[in-house]
């Protein structure tokens, strides 16, 4: 019953002029004020079907003593296109007061002509209006009766109205309102002690704290907007004010003075730059200098909404809000909140965020309360004093309840034409009502707008006025004063669960949470390490976003690109097709580390992983195994050690990781590799570059000995001109090094990066000791390029200045005849052996092979041309 009583006065107070209906948020507080704006929009539609339109100027006196007459002045317009015949205005009245709360809200909701005594034809009270009788046309009017003709004669509320009729006594509209009456002499009531809580809170106009979302604060805090003129109505008015605050209001404000200017959303995906704009640091200064002597309070930092953070166990970042808007507020106004008080949105709270509010708002049994809504505790006959308890895990914590009803009543829209006036005497009649239900109980009331609220300048002051001059009222005792003072016994019935369809959604805060978890990796790579989103993170969380789904989710993916934008400012180069070259089995590739952030220095580890199993990662230089430093704008190259077990392609990936103490957790997304070997490598090289010498070195040799034999023959002496049989002369390989046909060992990879042995790895297709493993294998095991000189046996083995039997190399290839004693050519057949079985033949290539005796051959097995 009560909460249609309260819809209904709203509805009264907003539905006597033109006006469209305001948006409210969707929370449980504003449930009421939805359901009162539906039926405003309801009424104002109808009204603007009526022939008529009226509104209420002003009622004076707004407490009437004996001897005072009330009046009602206001405007009356004919919009039917047509002349009404006899259009008058009557002044109605009763003479018995308002009993109760809920009887003057229905007194609000209701025509004058149905409820009130109309003033007698023809009396001063009456009046006619022949200019807005004609079509279209408009006339102002003044109407009223003395208190003793209208027979007022207790303390209390009565209510009055004014109706529009025509000549045939047709009533065409009309407006009700209230006004106090206080009898002459002794007051026969304790006036009420009010206070006032000053909501200083905006909405979300920033994604990260570069980029604003709108445009909205610059008009909020520039002279004549809604921010202003509140700090401006404070300044201006002596009654006593706690302000409350949410400083990334005051963060905002800051942000767009900064150097250079600030960056604007102007559509998807779209940012504008706008001029550096100097107004909020003016209107934080005008701030500065009105609260400077009143106590004030924090909200926590973008005032998220505290109850759906608990419910999903994101209660923590209430810890992170509260600490963020102490930081603000004292940078800002150069002075730490000293009032001690945890406002939740919409002034609901279950136990469980109770809890959490009075651990982050460092709130105890002992110092400092809750702000809390009337809503949530049971109607009484008699509206009891702001001050109570409620249950916490850590005892009874105290309260000051403000009253839900005058805050719906407050916070209506007073822009329209008579808005203001009917606010203002629903206000002075709510307050007189609550001192009448016990004149001589002393009690305390708190009033606290919403949040957003957005009054007129001129009604903004009134009300505070009204709270230092009316008779009923006390407004010399704070919020601080009243949170200390005795609390009374007030049921709280707790958090409804019809309130959770209000809250920010499982799913919305879900993904704020992942933005989280990535701006925390994004703050340990900086150096120093500075979270730069997240205040960001808190703006997504706010109660703002209540009823503003779509609006909220175009702020989080703003946020959600800047944060993977700076991300991916520290980066692994990448080649365009994601891919190096190896040449060979094994060596160093080099990968590049970028550091594009602007101004800010970076602190990052780096890992390489394969993910082939042919191909194996070395060990970094020290310098690269650990937190590697980098300045802004540069770039570091790190060489990695690699080796693959034979040709192809395999996969590798590079991972950035946080700095040590961060360890495990990787930062970005991995960049993938493709290492291309061709086994081309150094030992490759020598093999084949020794083996091209060698042919060259056989070639010359028997063609120097073709050039004597012929010179030989020439003169007739018969003589070759290599030398006697037998003659002793150095044996050797025909190579340069041990003699034993491998490169020395220097020629492999090895040091720490691979450890063991050479470095090579040891998987299949490669073995140091027994060469290698299979057939396929183009060298043969132990091949080299031939034995040692002299290791031959058998005719032609000795050792001479010619080409001696077992150097390796056998008889050059592409040269015919058998070898003689002495090495010449002399009778046999092709490509015998000696006794020893050592000598070497010839392939169909031309190439030498191994025969069957005990010495390898020169070039080992040469795969495809065996016979």
């Amino acid at each position: 019953m009560r909460t249609f009583e309260r819809a209904a006065a709203l509805a009264a107070a907003l539905s006597c002029v033109m006006m469209s209906a305001t948006p409210v948020l969707a929370d449980p507080r504003d449930g009421n004020a939805q359901r009162a704006s539906r039926q405003s929009s309801r009424q104002t539609q109808s009204q603007a079907r009526d022939q008529v339109s009226i509104v209420l100027e002003s009622v004076t006196p707004k407490s009437a003593q004996p001897t005072d007459k009330v009046q009602i002045t206001g405007t009356v317009q004919n919009r039917s296109g047509a002349a009404i015949n006899g259009l008058s205005v009557r002044f109605r009245y009763s003479g018995q007061h308002v009993t109760s709360r809920g009887q003057l809200a229905q007194f609000a909701a209701s025509q004058p002509s149905s409820i009130l005594r109309g003033a007698p034809t023809g009396s001063a009270s009456v009046r006619a209006l022949p200019q807005a009788a004609a079509a279209n046309g408009k006339q102002a009017f003044k109407v009223g009766f003395t208190t003793r003709q209208m027979g007022l004669g207790q303390f209390g509320v009565y209510p009055v109205g004014v109706e529009v009729y025509d000549a045939s006594g047709r009533v065409l509209g009309g407006q009700t309102t209230f006004i106090t009456y206080v009898p002459a002499g002794r007051q026969a009531f304790t006036p009420v002690k009010v206070a006032w809580i000053w909501p200083i809170v905006s909405g979300i106009h920033r994604a990260n704290d570069e980029t604003f979302i709108d445009d909205q604060l610059a008009k909020e805090v520039a002279p004549g907007g809604r921010l202003t003129n509140l700090v401006n109505v404070a300044a201006q008015s002596t009654t006593p004010l706690t302000w409350a605050i949410d400083p990334a209001v005051l963060d905002d404000a800051q942000a767009m003075n900064a150097k250079g200017g600030y960056s604007l959303m102007s559509g998807r995906k779209k940012t504008t730059k706008r001029p550096q704009n100097a107004v909020g640091v003016n209107w934080t200064r005008s701030l500065k200098e009105a609260s400077k002597s009143e106590p004030l309070f924090n909200l926590p930092y973008a005032d998220p909404d505290a109850v759906a953070l608990v419910r999903y166990k994101l209660g923590a970042h209430l810890n992170t809000a509260y600490k963020n808007a102490n930081e603000v507020t004292t940078a800002t106004l150069q002075r730490p909140p000293d009032a001690q008080m945890a406002w939740p949105p919409s002034g609901s709270a279950g136990r469980g965020t109770l809890n959490q509010l009075a651990k982050s708002a460092k709130l105890s049994p002992k110092s400092g309360a809750f702000v809390m809504s009337s809503r949530d505790f049971p109607v009484q006959t008699v509206t009891p004093s702001a001050t109570t308890t409620v249950p916490t895990d850590a005892g009874a914590m105290r309260a000051v309840v403000y009253d839900e009803g005058l805050s719906d009543i407050i916070s209506g829209d007073s822009r329209s034409p008579g808005a203001d006036t009917l606010i203002e005497q629903r206000f002075l009649a709510e307050t007189a009502m609550i001192t009448a239900e016990a004149p001589e109980l002393p009690r305390t009331l708190v009033v606290a707008p919403n949040r957003r609220w957005d009054p007129s300048p001129e009604l903004a002051y009134n009300l505070l006025k009204y709270s230092a001059t009316a008779k009923w009222l006390d407004e010399r005792t704070p919020l601080g004063g009243i949170a200390q003072a005795r609390p009374v016994d007030r049921p709280y019935a707790g958090y409804s669960n019809a309130y959770e369809r209000y809250e920010l959604g499982k799913n919305y805060l879900a993904e704020v949470q992942d933005i989280a978890r990535r701006a925390v990796t994004f703050r340990s790579i900086l150096n120093p390490p500075v979270n730069t989103y997240e205040r960001g993170v808190l703006r997504m969380e706010s109660s703002y976003w209540r009823s503003r789904y779509s609006r909220s989710v175009r702020a989080r993916d703003e946020l959600d690109r800047g944060l993977k934008d700076d991300m991916d400012g520290l980066r692994v180069v990448l080649p365009a097709n994601k891919r190096i070259s190896l040449a060979g089995t094994s060596g160093r590739n080099t990968v590049t580390i970028a550091n594009d952030l602007r101004g800010r220095k970076v602190r990052f580890r780096v890992v390489f992983t394969s993910q082939s199993p042919g191909l194996r990662i070395g060990r970094l230089r020290p310098a690269d195994e650990g937190v590697i430093a980098l300045d802004p704008g540069k770039k570091i190259q790190i060489r990695i050690p690699l080796q693959a077990s034979g040709n192809g392609n395999f996969k590798m990936v590079v991972q950035l990781m946080t700095p040590t103490g961060e360890r495990g957790r990787v930062y970005g997304q991995p960049a993938e590799i493709t290492v291309r070997s061709t086994e081309y490598g150094r030992v490759a090289l020598l093999i084949t570059g020794g083996a091209l010498a060698v042919l060259f070195v056989g070639v010359g040799v028997r063609a120097m000995r073709a050039r004597r034999r012929r010179k030989a023959e020439a003169a007739g002496d018969g003589s070759t001109g290599v030398g006697p049989a037998g003659t002793t002369g150095p044996q050797g390989s025909g190579f340069p090094g041990d003699g034993s046909g491998y490169p020395a060992e220097s020629a492999f990879p090895s040091g720490p990066e691979f450890p063991g042995g050479t470095g090579l790895h040891s998987g299949p297709g490669f073995d140091r000791e027994a060469g290698p493993r299979s057939d396929s294998d183009r060298w043969e095991a132990g091949s080299g390029l031939g034995r040692e000189a002299g290791s031959a046996s058998g005719p032609g083995a000795t050792s001479g200045t010619g080409s001696a039997a077992g150097s390796g190399f056998g008889r050059e290839a592409g040269f015919d005849g058998p070898s003689g004693p002495d090495g010449e050519s002399g009778p046999g057949p092709r490509g015998t052996s000696g006794p020893g079985g050592s000598g070497p033949s010839e392939n169909r290539a031309g190439f030498t092979r191994g025969s069957s005796g005990d010495g390898p051959s020169a070039f080992g097995r040469w795969d495809g041309n065996q016979s």
